[in-house]
């Protein structure tokens, strides 16, 4: 069993907020970088040394500007930043799309760049919503939002690192915020929540254009949507129901109800050798909330996802990532408001060792 930290208690200090996101990325050296966005700005923390127990004091990367932030790394190991930020312009906050890029551990964060916003009229620009970011396998950043009417907006890289204008990829009546996966292949797909439904976007060629949204009936709670390439060029989205558990869906099969009692945010999902198995390992924050991790063998997950609750209380969806030593480490932040971190141990099946404050 994942273990305990006996500090954690049921009471949420008051003055905690959840943050808007928990990340950990694995440098080209390595080590792990761990980030948290809360109110306060980006708080960073940098491995010593590969697969080792020990961290650098916390910097803070950014200010407190961002309302919302997404991070993301690339095959080059790249750390990508686009956040939502809101600035007082008259009665209505004026709202940008902004990027910045950390090109090696530990190092600087690049200036943030504005992206502008999809809609010139400021009632408009402020309804959109919060950006999700991949990038391709050829190194183009590709960055989706949903815009004022519930459609589908999208900005990306071309080839010689200039940006293209925002494409409006249609669609209507979304539900929370879409989600972007960049496969293998080179494409990247779309996937979102709407009203009675969802919508799936599949880019016909690597750098091409993306076929028309494609319906369909499915029943997704809005905001607990993950991604995950589970084949070459195959992608596994996974959300919540509304009826309650974890549900699973590969485009052109039926979805997999996957058990579970996860709380109303999303998903982190993985891949991990586990006993000599390709694993697909998702985490979450239960409905009692404490953290919850799932196990199942990578794309046969409708034979049976393992769930052990952790017992940590936590703030928000975890983090997952594999460490220098391939195993996998699980960061949460605590009802303090600090990170605490857990690994894979050596031992069979997919045990944690005991969680530690950052």
């Amino acid at each position: 069993m994942p273990g305990r930290d006996a500090r954690a208690t049921s009471e949420v200090a008051p003055s905690i907020q959840a943050p808007s996101g928990i990340w950990l990325t694995h440098g080209k050296d390595g080590r792990l970088t761990l980030y948290v966005h809360s109110a306060d700005g980006l708080r960073r923390w940098t491995q010593e040394r590969a697969g080792g127990s020990g961290w650098t004091v916390a910097d803070i990367a950014t200010g407190g500007s961002l309302g919302h932030l997404t991070v993301v790394q690339d095959a080059h190991g790249y750390v990508h930043f686009v956040g939502r930020r809101e600035r007082t312009s008259g009665s209505t906050p004026a709202v940008d799309i902004v990027y910045a890029i950390q090109y090696q551990t530990g190092r600087p964060i690049t200036a943030w760049r504005s992206l502008g916003n999809p809609h010139k009229d400021a009632p408009g620009g402020h309804r959109i919503g919060v950006p999700d970011v991949v990038v391709s396998a050829s190194g183009e950043v590709h960055i989706v939002l949903r815009n004022a009417g519930g459609g589908l907006m999208l900005r990306r890289e071309r080839p010689d690192g200039t940006w293209r204008g925002w494409e409006d990829l249609k669609g209507a009546r979304m539900e929370g915020d879409p989600v972007a996966v960049a496969l293998a292949s080179g494409t990247v797909e779309f996937f979102a929540a709407v009203e009675g439904g969802t919508l799936y976007w599949q880019q016909k060629e690597a750098g091409g254009d993306w076929h028309e949204a494609q319906p369909s009936r499915l029943a997704v709670l809005a905001g607990t949507t993950a991604a995950l390439e589970t084949a070459p060029g195959r992608a596994t989205y996974y959300w919540t129901d509304p009826a309650g558990g974890v549900v699973g869906f590969r485009a052109g099969a039926w979805p997999m109800a996957l058990g579970g009692a996860p709380g109303g945010g999303p998903h982190a999902a993985i891949r991990v050798a586990v006993d000599g198995y390709d694993c697909t390992v998702l985490a979450h924050q239960g409905a009692d909330g404490t953290a919850a991790v799932g196990l199942g063998v990578t794309e046969n997950e409708a034979n049976g996802v393992w769930w052990s609750d952790t017992g940590v209380r936590c703030l928000g969806t975890p983090a997952l990532a594999l460490d220098g030593r391939g195993m996998m480490v699980m960061a949460v932040v605590g009802e303090d408001g600090e990170p605490r971190m857990a690994r894979q141990t050596e031992g069979p099946g997919l045990t944690l060792d005991d969680w530690r404050t950052v």
